[in-house]
């Protein structure tokens, strides 16, 4: 038997045992996967703030729901270290975001604890929706518990869910984790009351009766009695909305205090009754000081000193791509007064808290609205203005009708900037920008540009402030650039004009972006078994450079085209345009290089870039056996 002394969390590998536990052993346990939390973050970097403010609400849903035959889903993801360090992978939470380590989000793939993976926010309502739906058609008799930050709740899809569910009458149980931008105070001892109250059996079933009593009544009394009760319940709580919506509110609650939040979780376990909203206040970075001091409440962070907080600061060879697309839009927005940026809830990841800062009126975060926000471009685009719309590869797929159907169909000069193209490192396959070059190369009128370095970006960000006659998206990576000599200012390029970087003979290699760099690098590789390869930019996808891809195939044995991306982008284009042009028969071997056909895991970028075979070495082998030669240039070659 484990002493008195034996940390609380010793004894916990899994919920089972979590809920054997009694009671008081509820706040150290809370307080050991606190510790732990920051310990293994801190060694590996990651999501922090998020986590650290579920850390009571996750031991007490664990403690009180069934899991994992009753369902719990977390919206995003990002927030669940703790609810993995609960879910019998403890041993392993030091290995978050690392090569074969754990996820940084939830995964089906991980553990039964896991019942639907997220890296994108809202969809969790709607996914427990379904599973409450399917437990019903299966005759399971299951909770279906999904946790939903604030922020999440700025997107439509929830609400079209919430909607959804309520008009069903769903047995689902919504937890709103208000972490940053409180709907209503919580007011301690009378709304910790207030929420054991309203969640009780007694009152509901007191509520059930005197709407039995009330139906009786004529209409008009009906109807009056229904609301005087909707609205002294939404006086007291501040629910009316999700009441509106077909949702019994309950709440806020601390969402810090256990004491408060199990009762309230166990009335609502043993309702019958239809969708419950349970407000949770909580606090980002609760319980590790630097946190709560940090303005971003440590939401991401690098590896970092316990101690201090002090984050390891990455040594800058040149500015992130980010910095330079949003100093390059302030040098635009102070020349041209039409120029406005569009993010969604993405400010400092895309750059964009740059212009905010230099013109706070011109710069609009819409939230969590993808969709909204191409929209709302495509409006402004609409009566004159020239929007820059700057979201992460990831998330704009979430966009896409928009871009085609009032975008793209109307010609309207819309401008994307795309931000984490490509592959992505720790984040992992939810967030790996692997489709946008497909995505947006078969849409009709688009101006499709790639930036080779941080310089070629702020050419392309002066192409896109020119461009008045059709949509133009631009997509660069994650990270720093390559230290290239900056120009003060940027220049439009020719649309649809590639470039050659270096003359060979025998091979062509044709980038697409960053990849230049290392077809480079190929070059090097096999310039030292003797051949020399000609290495050229296409910088543009659409339109396609036809005149310099037919140019390279003509004059080349072997035309090897290199993207970060899914197929479907450079390689299929260059394909196309020889097949059409009957460049094919008698023209270069054609080998494309593109991302393969899985989703990419989270490791580092440049051990992705070997396992996708995007790397010099594998650049240089696929000319080589295109050649007919034996590969032979290895990682030390390149």
């Amino acid at each position: 038997m484990p002493g008195p002394s034996t940390p609380t969390l010793d004894r916990v590998d899994t919920p089972e045992a979590l809920r054997r536990l009694a009671p008081e052993d509820l706040r150290p346990l809370a307080d050991e996967v606190r510790a732990l939390t920051v310990d293994a973050v801190s060694r590996t970097g990651g999501h922090l703030g998020a986590g650290l403010g579920v850390v009571e609400l996750t031991v007490a849903l664990h403690y009180v729901f069934h899991t994992p035959d009753d369902r719990l889903i977390w919206d995003v993801g990002h927030q669940a270290y703790p609810h993995k360090i609960l879910t019998g992978r403890r041993h392993r939470i030091r290995t978050l975001r690392q090569g074969g380590g754990l996820s940084g989000f939830t995964n089906r793939a991980e553990s039964p604890y896991d019942p639907f993976g997220a890296g994108h926010s809202s969809t969790s309502i709607s996914a427990g929706l379904g599973m409450d739906v399917a437990a019903g058609l299966s005759g399971h008799d299951r909770n279906v518990v999904c946790v939903i930050g604030d922020g999440a709740m700025s997107a439509g899809m929830a609400y079209e869910a919430l909607n959804n569910a309520g008009a069903m009458d769903s047995r689902l149980v919504v937890i709103l984790n208000d972490n940053d931008m409180s709907i209503a105070p919580a007011t301690g001892a009378m709304s910790a009351y207030l929420s054991r109250l309203l969640s009780s059996r007694p009152y509901r079933s007191f509520r059930h009766m005197a709407k039995e009593m009330a139906s009786r009544f004529p209409q008009p009394m009906q109807q009056a009695a229904r609301r005087a009760e909707e609205y002294t319940r939404g006086f007291l709580t501040g629910g009316t909305l999700f009441e509106e919506m077909g949702f019994y509110y309950v709440g806020p609650i601390d969402g810090h205090a256990l004491d408060h939040l199990l009762p309230v979780l166990r009335n609502v376990r043993d309702t019958e009754e239809g969708p419950v909203l349970i407000h949770v206040v909580t606090h980002k970075g609760q319980g590790y000081k630097p946190a709560e001091q940090a303005e971003d409440k440590y939401h991401g962070v690098t590896k970092f000193d316990i101690d201090t907080g002090t984050q390891a600061q990455a040594r800058r060879n040149a500015p992130t791509y980010t910095r330079v697309f949003g100093d390059s839009l302030v040098q635009h927005a102070e020349q041209d007064e039409r120029i406005v940026g569009i993010t969604a809830a993405m400010p400092d990841g895309t750059g964009l808290d740059r212009l905010a800062r230099r013109f706070p009126g011109r710069c609009f975060d819409v939230g969590i609205a993808e969709q909204h926000a191409v929209t709302f471009a495509a409006g402004l685009a609409a009566d004159g203005m020239r929007p820059f719309c700057a979201i992460y590869s990831t998330f704009l797929q979430r966009a896409y009708d928009q871009i085609v159907h009032d975008v793209a169909l109307q010609k309207l000069p819309v401008r994307f900037a795309i931000d984490r193209g490509g592959l992505v490192g720790a984040d992992g396959a939810t967030h790996q920008g692997a489709f946008d070059l497909a995505y947006l190369g078969c849409v009709p009128e688009m101006v499709l540009m790639a930036p080779s370095d941080e310089a070629e970006l702020r050419h392309m960000v002066a192409t896109a402030a020119a461009c008045d006659h059709a949509p133009v998206a631009f997509r660069y990576p994650r990270g720093e650039g390559t230290g290239v000599e900056m120009p003060e200012q940027g220049t439009p390029l020719p649309i649809g004009r590639g470039r050659v970087v270096r003359e060979g003979d025998s091979v062509a290699l044709l980038a697409l972006g960053t990849p230049l760099a290392t077809c480079l690098e190929a070059a090097d590789a096999l310039w030292a078994l003797g051949i020399a390869a000609t290495v050229a930019d296409a910088r543009f996808l659409k339109p396609l450079d036809t005149d310099l891809v037919h140019r390279l195939a003509a004059e080349h044995r072997v035309l090897v085209t290199v993207e970060e991306g899914a197929a479907g982008g450079l390689g299929a284009a260059v394909l196309h345009s020889l097949a059409l042009s009957g460049g094919l028969d008698t023209g270069a071997a054609v080998r494309p290089l593109t991302l393969p056909d899985r989703f990419m895991e989270h490791d580092s970028p440049a051990a992705q870039r070997h396992a996708a075979g995007l790397d010099a070495p594998a650049v240089a082998n696929t000319a080589l056996r295109a050649l007919g030669h034996e590969p032979g240039v290895t990682a030390g070659d390149s």
